[in-house]
């Protein structure tokens, strides 16, 4: 099977490359950890001029059309930067629902200001009591005349202290997991009822604590039909599960560069450390694992745009099971040859550890797929 990239995707990956290259140096990136939003505005301005936050989206909506592909070019290159910015929350998950459940008039109000960095959203869904199930949902929409009253709190909300909308999920009717009767919301973060507690997380990034009392919003604000926002979910899920596998992707290479990079300046006993074999050895361990969680990777943008949400869910999780087990492999063998100075909060290698380690638990982590992958046959019939 041919993996080479057109010449429109190569001159994509070469552009994002460098701007990351020029822009993003890991003392700029602490400079914007430390900034009230976590993120920088001046870099996102520049990936809406790249193109970047409508990439995924029609021309008729201000965007590029592109596809699977284009996200994994995009997200590997964030990965191996460590780039803080809300693409994920914004374009894949908040833009990503708009795409899938919203009507034309909500499509054309929303997705251009998206594609032109005027508009961050946040995808307020995961729950408390949820864990990793998707359709766990206890916030509630109660009819109120023309309109709806959101009641419920969401947890660990990507960016959702500096969104500016919100893409809320609450149940109309059903049970707590029943994946019937789940509708989505656009919510003004600044609407009254609306309270947001925004906290960093363990990789730099941002996320917000997001209480709904007695939220009102008007039928124009549900994407879709109310009760059967499901499957919109499940999908931009299955698609950010392919886009999380890039970037940590990007993120193992760039250790294992940094780690041989110090396997042949460190000295010891007079000696580079990486002429000793044992050494040699692990970082070679590291390259495998790399390879494993690429190839997957491969298979996740293939398998990202599949109708069949069976078969799409198989397929991301096997990806999640490998890509958390690569990850987690890579950051502990490049930490520990890295010595003490790879727990440092000063040393880049860290950082990365940290971040493969929240894209492990995203949506799932390693177990929780390999038994849900398990529960489904796996991913060819025996």
């Amino acid at each position: 099977m041919d993996f080479g990239l057109s010449e429109e995707q190569r001159l994509l990956k070469e552009s994002v490359e460098r701007l990351l290259a020029d822009r993003y140096d890991f003392e700029v990136r602490k400079k914007f950890m430390q900034s009230a939003e976590g993120w920088s505005r001046e870099l996102w301005r520049q990936y809406a001029e790249l193109g970047l936050l409508g990439l995924p989206f029609e021309e008729k909506h201000g965007g590029f059309g592109g596809g699977p592909v284009e996200i994994m070019i995009v997200m590997e290159a964030f990965g191996r930067a460590l780039a803080l910015e809300p693409f994920v929350a914004t374009v894949l998950l908040g833009g990503g629902l708009v795409r899938y459940a919203g009507s034309n008039a909500q499509k054309e109000a929303i997705l251009p200001k998206v594609a032109s960095g005027e508009l961050v959203l946040a995808f307020a869904h995961a729950e408390r009591q949820a864990r990793y199930d998707l359709g766990d949902v206890l916030t509630s929409a109660k009819r109120d005349g023309a309109g709806y009253v959101l009641e419920g709190a969401k947890s660990l909300v990507l960016h959702g202290d500096s969104a500016d909308r919100l893409v809320v999920s609450a149940r109309v009717s059903g049970s707590r997991k029943d994946r019937d009767g789940i509708a989505l919301f656009l919510v003004d973060a600044k609407s009254q009822g609306v309270s947001r507690r925004g906290y960093p997380t363990n990789d730099g990034q941002r996320a917000a604590e997001i209480a709904l009392d007695g939220v009102r919003v008007g039928a124009d604000a549900a994407l879709g039909e109310p009760g059967k926002a499901f499957p919109a979910i499940e999908r931009v899920a299955h698609e950010t599960i392919a886009a999380l596998a890039a970037e940590a992707v990007g993120a193992m290479t760039a250790m294992h560069e940094m780690t041989v990079d110090y396997l042949r300046t460190r000295k010891q006993f007079g000696v580079p450390i990486g002429s000793f074999q044992v050494l040699q050895h692990k970082a070679v361990d590291m390259l495998v694992a790399i390879e494993q969680a690429r190839s997957i990777m491969f298979y996740g943008t293939m398998m990202a745009g599949e109708a069949d949400a069976g078969e799409r869910g198989k397929a991301m999780a096997a990806v999640k099971a490998q890509i958390g087990r690569s990850g987690k492999a890579v950051g502990q063998i490049g930490t520990q040859l890295h010595g003490g100075i790879g727990m440092t909060m000063e040393y880049k290698g860290g950082h990365y550890f940290k971040r493969l380690a929240m894209i492990d638990t995203m949506f799932g982590d390693a177990d929780h797929h390999l038994a849900a992958l398990a529960r489904m046959g796996g991913l060819a019939e025996a």
